[in-house]
């Protein structure tokens, strides 16, 4: 285990480091720069050369991604282009809002899944196994932006329920406020993981060691969530850390749509101002925040399923 985590880590330190190369370069093929988005409605080139000047625009490439590296390496992310706050603090003040969807997502998501997959597993091949595979397949191909327009015109617009954007509002004074996008995180997610463990309940069901417990007479409650679950939980946990992964683009998409102020509103913004700072450091932190991730899965995975792991 300690030469496998050892051998992830290093593969997770080269696959940070190649998505913030990566994020650089395609930022340097965007037309325009910070200098121009500053200068707005005054494109003077004597304003724009001065801005580049003053913003360190006008050095070689190689070298300001050379400076930006040492100093994060440090700790250091860097000052935004386009305002006098250091990227921690941008980074810092949105993302609680990010957090507090992917959080309320994630912990909805597993019992929620766990529950539809074992209720499907249980009634293998009946009117509600058949109902909810049909409507998780239905809901799974929707994309996000259509099922939030969607329930925004009939929850928000329409009844009246929830408010349909978080504009004017606070996320931790009005819980109102995150009912829609919350839910919009989950329908997908949901989905994937619940098939996953019906999938795992079936097979772990006629498995040799849950037919033996079921001729030592233990209750089926106990066969379910103590022999069975347990042991078709690995696929779902690994799937679980790539939904993770999913929801940093989901959480974008939906911040977007009910314009909440957290990460996915400010990398869009630096985005259009060409923030330069802002997007490595948010590169940064979601490459580490997915390798983290997949790594916590994995571990799991080969703790709850040693045997499986040992044949390959």
């Amino acid at each position: 285990m300690t030469h496998y985590l050892l051998r992830r880590v290093l593969l997770g330190v080269v696959q940070v480091f190649l998505v913030v190369v990566g994020v650089f370069l395609l930022t340097q093929a965007l037309p325009g720069d910070a200098a121009v988005t500053i200068a707005g409605d005054n494109p003077d080139p004597a304003v724009i050369a001065a801005l580049r000047d003053q913003l360190g625009l006008d050095r070689p490439m190689w070298q300001r991604f050379g400076d930006w590296l040492a100093a994060a390496a440090h700790g250091d992310l860097g000052t935004s282009l386009t305002g006098p706050r250091s990227v921690a603090e941008v980074i810092g003040s949105a993302a609680g809002p990010t957090l507090l969807l992917a959080s309320l997502a994630l912990v909805l998501l597993v019992p929620l899944s766990t529950g539809v997959g074992v209720l499907a597993a249980r009634r293998e091949g009946g009117r509600l196994d058949r109902l909810i595979t049909s409507t998780t397949l239905g809901l799974y191909a929707a994309p996000e932006f259509a099922m939030a327009i969607l329930l925004v015109t009939v929850f928000a617009v329409q009844l009246g329920w929830f408010p349909p954007t978080a504009v004017g509002g606070s996320l931790a004074q009005e819980p109102g406020l995150l009912v829609l996008p919350v839910v919009v995180l989950l329908l997908r997610p949901i989905c994937s993981l619940s098939r996953l463990v019906r999938a795992g309940m079936i097979e772990a069901q006629r498995s040799p060691y849950v037919l033996h417990a079921r001729r030592l007479g233990l209750s089926p409650a106990r066969i379910t969530f103590a022999h069975a679950l347990p042991n078709a939980a690995a696929p779902a946990v690994q799937q679980l850390a790539r939904t993770a992964d999913w929801l940093i683009g989901g959480v974008i998409v939906v911040e977007a749509i009910f314009v909440v102020p957290g990460l996915g509103t400010t990398l869009l913004e630096a985005v259009s101002a060409r923030d330069l700072p802002v997007l490595q450091g948010l590169a940064l932190i979601f490459a580490s925040t997915t390798v983290l991730v997949n790594l916590g899965a994995d571990v799991a995975a080969r703790v709850l399923s040693p045997a499986a792991e040992a044949h390959r």
